[in-house]
């Protein structure tokens, strides 16, 4: 879904992306480690597009194509998966915008994507009659633009307007044009359509005529970590350059953004202060017109740095972190609460406990509708949903059925200031997703049900749990065939950062990959993530990463003691911090794996604040610059703990150079070391795709099949 539904959604918005995929950077602080930077002899690689660093890439991507993507069984499997990212018969999700149902869609006849409508009714048919709104194709073909699209912010309550987010070739960085969703045109500067240039940032709509701003504004205008520190109201017609500012922070802030409801009757604007990663302030911004903003006031809302808010009709939600004891009451972190906005801003302090974490559970997400909130628990990393509905005697809860099958579900409000209904996806490892459509009160009907890609009849899921090193039980699920005798070829995938929970979810390209070629697969749920709410996640931060890095390594010495893989067959893979995740299994431990793949990955945790993003990752990291910071950040940095004496098992690392938020210098400069030293590093670079790695199907396709034709070569499969 790609339009933004809940305030919470718009408040994250600058770091979403980070989020699906992990995020990091770095400096230089004492005068040895200025030296240790200085006799780096692979900084050049640092230079995105420079000559010799764009040569190195060349050859290297040359090489990786002969040794893998030229046999047959690559070019199979890459045929094959893009024919899946390709077929019709995939679930189109859709956004409610006014009276329509809209989804962007990728097949083989439009690789940048169709943006398109229909309606409600026409979408459960078996054949929905789609109408076409925006062609990225046409448009980039027009505008001789590698385009991608971003996203868009939608104009409420009418929805007849939108600020659509244009990415060259997948990166943060955007271009945002006005688009006319009832022309089905872009509206042109000289007819007063909002526009700006390439930048990372965030825009919202404050009223009809006018947006909020936080971009790029020139020398002086942006954070550390090269997000937006200044937040402005651009009104129509205005220059950018005339536009009022609301609110400025700090160079050392991650971000400064703004966003609006505009439903009638319940209007608010909101302005956010990213003071680090997990940290902010949060203010309403008052305005007597939108038009005289000079008198706006903005008002504090009075909740923990760490705790987020969202405010959906009146009601302000805050979902705590961390204990909070407040006006003689204690919440425990995890927690989610519900007030008056109103009476919060006035000082009262009643608030009303919407979920409390017990063992095992946290709280996955949230949706309000109109008159209820849908609240996603995950219970031993599998969700079920329970709708809360307020009264005047305090909240009632009842479970929503999802069926039996459905490990994982994620639900989300149609129209939440309209009524009660929501959309449900359910998943699991081999049950494709089921798309359904209900209100609370009754029974959701199934949509649409996505196709089997796999033959998964002869497989099976389980749930499993080890000893980690410091006592701590780890949760892993493993599919693999019903009925085996081990050693099999075992792919064991992991993260463990920034609070993302490790979920089961059908993957055909691990189905069609891996699994269908004999293979087990196995998901480490492991501390750093959010499978079981913030404890679980804060236990791995900074100093503590190691546990992250411990309970992975539990989790392959299980699968080695219960049969199910022996070293030489175990391959390990992780994209962005699960990327540093690899790096360090690679020099932590590199007799346990047969292989390992690392996409998108950090690997120089001295250097990363000083790479593009890498500033705003600290507070999940720590600072390079403070000496007893970068005492154990050295620990668990690759680049750095890499020796040529060691043996290592194959390592495949992919990134992208249009990735403008995890530095491809990280990949660049690690193989460029390992190869200089004699061991076995291979290499592919895609030029588009940003931190996702590939900006369209064909490019999603040729990736994958690099990865998972490089572990079974390697790992005993067709070697």
């Amino acid at each position: 879904m790609m339009g933004w539904t809940s305030g919470q959604a718009k408040q994250l918005a600058f770091c979403a992306a980070a989020l699906l995929g992990g995020a990091f950077a770095a400096l230089v602080g004492a005068a040895e480690d200025d030296e240790e930077n200085m006799s780096d002899p692979y900084l050049w690689l640092e230079e995105v597009e420079g000559k010799r660093a764009l040569a190195w890439v060349k050859e290297r991507n040359r090489a990786t194509t002969r040794t893998l993507a030229n046999r047959a069984s690559f070019k199979t499997l890459r045929k094959t998966l893009l024919d899946v990212f390709d077929s019709d018969d995939r679930i189109p999700y859709i956004d409610k915008l006014g009276a329509h149902y809209y989804n962007f869609w990728r097949d083989k006849t439009h690789p940048r994507g169709l943006w398109r409508r229909t309606t409600l009714e026409s979408y459960a048919g078996d054949e929905p009659d789609w109408e076409p709104v925006l062609d990225l194709d046409a448009l980039a073909r027009e505008e001789d633009e590698n385009w991608v699209l971003s996203g868009f912010f939608c104009r409420e309550p009418d929805y007849r307007r939108c600020l659509v987010r244009l990415s060259r070739g997948g990166a943060d960085a955007v271009v945002v044009r006005e688009f006319d969703l009832e022309a089905k045109v872009f509206v042109r500067p000289e007819d007063g359509g909002f526009a700006l240039p390439e930048a990372k940032g965030t825009v919202d709509w404050a009223g009809q005529d006018a947006i909020f701003v936080a971009t790029d504004f020139g020398p002086g205008s942006m954070t550390d970590s090269g997000y937006p520190r200044i937040v402005k109201l651009w009104r129509r017609g205005q220059p950018l350059d005339a536009a009022h500012t609301v609110f400025e922070g700090e160079p050392s802030d991650v971000s400064i953004g703004a966003y609006s409801h505009l439903e009638a009757g319940h209007e608010v604007h909101v302005v956010w202060r990213a003071t680090d990663f997990y940290n902010s302030e949060m203010h309403l911004w008052a305005a007597p017109n939108i038009d005289d903003p000079a008198n706006a006031k903005l008002l504090r809302i009075d909740k923990p740095t760490d705790a987020s808010v969202t405010i959906h009709r009146g009601r302000l939600f805050i979902e705590l972190k961390s204990a909070w004891t407040v006006a003689g009451a204690s919440y425990s972190a995890g927690s989610l609460l519900a007030t008056s906005l109103a009476a919060f801003l006035e000082g009262e302090r009643s608030l009303d406990v919407v979920f409390q974490p017990s063992a095992g559970t946290s709280l996955a997400s949230f949706a309000p509708t109109r008159n209820h909130v849908l609240l996603n628990v995950l219970d031993n990393v599998r969700n079920r949903v329970v709708v809360a509905t307020p009264a005047e005697d305090g909240w009632t809860f009842a479970p929503l059925p999802l069926g039996e099958d459905a490990r994982t579900a994620s639900v989300e409000a149609v129209a939440p200031h309209e009524d009660d209904r929501y959309f449900v996806d359910a998943t699991d490892y081999l049950t494709p997703p089921t798309l359904s459509l209900g209100a609370v009160g009754g029974v959701a009907k199934a949509l649409k049900r996505a196709p089997a890609y796999f033959d998964a009849s002869g497989f099976a899921v389980s749930q499993h749990w080890v000893e980690s090193k410091d006592g701590a039980r780890i949760p892993y699920y493993q599919v693999a065939p019903s009925e085996f005798e081990g050693p099999l070829p075992t792919l064991l995938y992991g993260y463990g950062g920034f609070e993302i929970a490790m979920l089961p979810r059908y993957s055909a390209g691990v189905g069609i990959g891996w699994l269908a070629q004999g293979g087990v697969y196995v998901v480490a749920n492991i501390r750093g993530g959010g499978e079981f709410g913030p404890a679980w996640h804060q236990a791995a931060l900074k100093e503590n990463r190691a546990r992250a890095f411990e309970d992975f390594i539990a989790v392959a010495e299980d699968l080695v003691r219960r049969g199910v893989a022996k070293p030489a067959r175990l391959g390990i893979l992780g994209g962005s911090n699960g990327g540093l995740l690899m790096g360090n299994m690679l020099t932590m431990r590199p007799a346990l794996f047969g292989a390992i793949a690392a996409q998108v990955p950090l690997m120089d945790m001295r250097r990363y604040h000083r790479l593009l993003a890498g500033a705003s990752w600290m507070a999940e990291y720590g600072d390079p610059d403070d000496p007893a910071e970068w005492r154990f950040l050295r620990t668990f940095s690759p680049y750095h703990n890499v020796r040529e004496d060691a043996e290592y098992p194959p390592l495949l690392v992919t990134t992208s150079m249009r990735d403008d938020r995890v530095h491809p210098g990280h990949a660049r400069k690690m193989v460029a070391k390992m190869q200089d030293m004699g061991h076995d590093a291979t290499y592919y670079e895609n030029i588009e795709g940003g931190h996702g790695g590939a900006a369209d199907n064909a490019q999603s396709a040729f990736m994958w099949a690099l990865v998972y034709r490089f572990l079974w070569r390697e790992l005993g499969g067709d070697g």
